[in-house]
């Protein structure tokens, strides 16, 4: 299949069999967002718009909040206040707590990097399904994946069928099956050495192998985050 603007960013994840290759995919288009809410967001009024009313979820406070662009987020946080003083807490002559209770959920359930995300991961999973579909060198490729975290591994089993791929359905999610099924029956194994190694008896040998992080990588399987140690 002939590479396009939409092709080139999923072929590009699935060239490195390291991880789970939707959550790269997520996390290029996550930073993306950050850096551009941090820097040229700030120009545009239709972005203003939209973060002055939704704001942005605690995830992604806490990474923005780490990098530089205090002033850039201090300022869209000045508005975004001024947009909940004015819909919530001004004084009106009809704004009962049911429509307060309202007002505050639309900006606690929603988050603008979380959205947009979405819909660039969308998108590239689409993408995913039609490569999978007409490009042999993209199906080894998938072939060669090491694993899929569990919520991203549901996520594309939802979306297979032959509606999204006609010929190749069933190959994908047999793929899909064989891959993640595989990498949790041995991260099931490193685990449990994992928790043997702290037997007194085990202790002595010291020979832990790949089951050092075997936590850690349970946890990313789990929730598709990578765990980041504070500090």
């Amino acid at each position: 299949m002939r590479d396009d603007i939409c092709t080139i960013p999923v072929s590009e994840v699935f060239e490195q069999p390291d991880g789970c290759p939707i959550c790269r995919m997520r996390d290029t288009v996550e930073e993306h967002m950050i850096e551009y809410i941090l820097g040229d967001a700030m120009m545009e009024p239709d972005v203003r718009i939209e973060t002055n009313k939704t704001g942005f979820c605690e995830h992604h406070y806490h990474e923005m909040m780490g990098r530089r662009g205090r002033l850039q987020l201090a300022l869209m946080l000045q508005t975004h206040m001024e947009e909940i003083e004015k819909n919530i807490f001004a004084k009106k002559l009809f704004n009962p707590n049911a429509k307060k209770e309202a007002e505050a959920k639309k900006v606690t359930g929603h988050c603008f990097i979380c959205e947009k995300m979405e819909w660039g991961l969308s998108r590239m999973i689409d993408t995913i399904y039609r490569c999978y579909e007409n490009d042999r060198d993209f199906r080894e490729m998938f072939h060669a994946q090491p694993m899929f975290c569990l919520p991203h591994y549901e996520r594309l089993l939802a979306g297979a069928s032959k509606k999204t791929m006609h010929s190749y359905a069933s190959e994908f999610t047999n793929d899909l099956n064989r891959i993640t099924g595989e990498y949790c029956k041995n991260l099931y194994a490193d685990l449990s050495r994992y928790c043997t190694m702290y037997d007194y008896r085990a202790r002595e040998s010291g020979d832990w192998g790949s089951c050092r992080d075997a936590v850690e990588r349970t946890v990313a399987f789990l929730n598709g985050r990578t765990y980041k140690p504070e500090g």
